[in-house]
């Protein structure tokens, strides 16, 4: 009999879904799984940057240089740290939030990330009516000063205020790959670390019968000196005198092979992503590249998030523009989404160039 190996990870096996995003346990999913970090990070990086183009250059220039250089906390500047780490808890909490912070009443000093873990939504009559409150002690306390206090849910429901994290479908899947993992590590630390079974057999002489315990503890501590000079690099022999059979305890044993399952759940996982597969190092194909169909798809995806993230930069530019008693004006640009080779994009433009040209001949 011996205990259950467990993997580290417990919170995946006492999962039990819930109406709200169950935080930690979205954060323990990718510190267990190094890929779907990998494919969130990619997410965020993909998303790229913006410009703000206004009518008044003045404006826009101030405006650009603010946008560069406001402190976002934790000696970092610019609002594209701010962003990265709002859209981070966006995917992963299914929920941002962030908080606009004044200096003398008169400018933004900081826009700086909270965490989601810590507030609760109170929603009112109709659902354009809600505040966002802490608890205090076990009194539910709403926070001062709404109006500079951002919050943005990640895909919600009809029922919830809080968004759908990225990660709700993984727990699952994600717990049977931790267990699979968790064996493998077992079985090599088992049969990888090779233990011995010496097995010394007495034979039909009186003499021997009588000192076969004496034998076999000489034999042991024989054994284990051999065992210990060669951690040190010393080769020793071992030699005994009488019939000893030495084996490998485990050898005959056949470890199961989990390059199928393993690439089951991760097809799954990464499905749920949006990423191609060959972006985040896994060639299940020698051919594997991204078509243009995957590039659409991406494109699509990259716009919808960029589409969620608008309504948080307008409310940090409105707020910019109202402190200097100026009237909004003013569009956000996103940079283009450039996710094909140069090659192709240069093959395609000159596909068209001969299209357009032989059009022309023809009329």
């Amino acid at each position: 009999m011996r205990n259950r190996e467990k993997h580290p990870f417990g919170a995946l096996s006492g999962y039990i879904p819930l109406n709200n995003g169950e935080i930690s346990l979205y954060r323990e999913i990718r510190e267990a799984v190094p890929i779907i970090d990998a494919a969130i990070i990619k997410i965020i990086r993909l998303t790229g940057g913006f410009t703000v183009n206004c009518r008044d250059k003045s404006a826009e220039k101030e405006l650009s240089e603010f946008l560069r250089t406001v402190n976002t906390g934790r000696a970092q500047r610019g609002i594209d740290s701010f962003l990265n780490g709002y859209l981070d808890s966006m995917i992963t909490c299914g929920r941002g939030i962030g908080e606009i912070v004044l200096k003398n009443r008169r400018e933004i000093a900081a826009v700086l990330n909270g965490n989601p873990a810590d507030i609760e939504v109170k929603e009112g009559a109709s659902p354009l009516d809600f505040k966002i409150c802490i608890y205090n002690g076990l009194e539910l306390k709403e926070l001062p000063y709404q109006q500079f206090l951002l919050f943005t849910p990640y895909n919600p429901e009809a029922d919830s205020p809080y968004g759908v994290s990225l990660m709700r479908s993984m727990p699952f899947l994600t717990d049977i790959l931790m267990k699979i993992y968790n064996s493998i590590g077992v079985n090599w630390e088992r049969a990888g670390n090779v233990r011995y079974a010496v097995v010394y057999k007495p034979t039909g002489d009186i003499l021997d019968k009588a000192y076969a315990k004496e034998r076999s503890t000489q034999i042991a501590a024989e054994w284990s000196n051999a065992m210990q000079s060669t951690k040190s690099g010393k080769v020793r022999d071992f030699v005994a005198v009488g019939d000893v059979d030495i084996r490998v305890i485990g050898a005959d044993n056949q470890v199961l092979d989990s390059e199928v399952p393993v690439r089951q759940i991760l097809e799954q996982l990464v499905a749920r992503t949006g990423i191609p597969p060959f972006m985040l190092g896994l060639h299940w194909s020698s051919t594997e590249r991204m078509s243009g169909q995957q590039a659409d798809i991406l494109t699509s995806e990259i716009t919808a998030i960029r589409r969620s993230l608008n309504p948080v930069i307008e409310r940090i530019c409105d707020m910019w523009f109202k402190l200097r008693c100026e009237k909004p004006d003013y569009k956000v640009v996103w940079d283009e989404i450039n996710l094909q080779d140069a090659v192709e994009e240069a093959r395609a433009g000159l596909y068209r160039a001969q299209a357009e040209k032989l059009k022309e001949g023809e009329k």
